[in-house]
């Protein structure tokens, strides 16, 4: 059985101010799209940036045999929201844009403005799969582009990039935090005995701050001694299957020629040891082709695909 995540790039239908202008530019999209999830042949597919839920539906009727889709109600200013694919139906055990109890508002730009929850929903299901129950949250965490007033992506000096860099930060850090507090219900402390997976774009890579917020205890990390030695921390703790994956497909966007892995999929102890095989990309050992991203998103628009890379793991059973 394979899971995965994947960042499918403004799926918007055609009209929106972020998606392809055309019909023929989104035909290609969907096609392209299709073709990777095709070669996947995931049994759960957690997606970001879908801007149009009807546009996920078009993509899920280019694909073989019955598929389920869920989304979360909670998208960005942009429209864009969190979902699954799912082959089987899945069952929403939550949806939520809240911060946790006791973190507050993180400041959001210059002024008096406040981020008072997630950008973007996270949505949980549960699915029935041949070992049993799955339960799976998928996330989109803030962007580490900076974006600055008057809809500008380069700053007017080098304070207020620092600035504005710093308010993205404690949004994600925020929302790191918010979705650590949601895998901490999902897994209820019976990590050795639930499958639980968090996984998503969480826009930064495996040792940054914010995605280490996610794992909850240290230690016992995939490559450390301790990995394979129990301890009390194991039924709360989550894996970043990161290590699993070949190092020269250790990448799901190349930002500025430069290789990221800022897509993950973080597992339970009774998960992570199903484990057989982890990648980005198609199914196969190839390193993903993917394009070089420019500093102005706007540039992208309505190209085919994505400019992530899906990662995935296989299970046994």
């Amino acid at each position: 059985m394979l899971l995965g995540t994947w960042n499918l790039e403004n799926l918007y239908r055609p009209g929106s101010p972020y998606g392809p202008k055309d019909k023929a530019a989104y035909d290609t999209k969907l096609a392209a799209l299709a073709a990777v999830i095709t070669e996947l042949d995931p049994a759960l597919l957690g997606v970001q940036e879908v801007g149009d839920p009807e546009a996920l539906a078009d993509l899920a009727g280019l694909l073989d045999g019955d598929w389920h889709v869920a989304l979360s109600a909670y998208p960005d200013e942009r429209g864009i929201r969190v979902g699954f694919l799912s082959r089987t139906e899945p069952r929403v055990v939550a949806d939520t844009n809240a911060f946790p109890p006791k973190v507050h508002p993180v400041q959001s730009d210059d002024g008096t403005a406040e981020s008072t929850h997630t950008g973007r929903g996270f949505l949980a299901v549960e699915v029935t799969t041949a070992g049993g129950t799955l339960t799976a949250a998928v996330a989109h965490l803030k962007s580490k582009l900076l974006s600055y007033p008057g809809g500008r992506f380069q700053p007017r000096d080098e304070g207020e990039r620092a600035r504005f860099g710093a308010y993205a930060l404690y949004r994600r850090a925020a929302e790191a935090t918010a979705l650590r507090a949601l895998a901490d219900d999902l897994l209820a402390g019976a990590g050795k005995t639930r499958d639980v997976v968090v996984l998503g774009d969480m826009n930064d890579e495996v040792q940054a701050a914010t995605t280490q917020i996610l794992l909850g205890p240290p230690g016992s990390e995939i490559g450390t001694t301790g990995y394979k030695t129990p301890d009390k921390g194991d039924e709360v703790r989550l894996w970043d299957v990161a290590p699993l994956i070949p190092a020269d497909q250790r990448y799901s966007r190349i930002n500025s020629g430069r290789r990221e892995l800022i897509d993950h999929i973080l597992a339970s102890h009774h998960l992570i040891h199903r484990v057989t095989a982890a990648g980005t990309g198609g199914p196969t050992a190839t390193a993903p082709d993917l394009p070089s991203i420019p500093e102005t998103p706007g540039e992208r628009r309505g190209a085919p695909g994505s400019d992530h890379a899906p990662v995935w793991v296989r299970l046994e059973g």
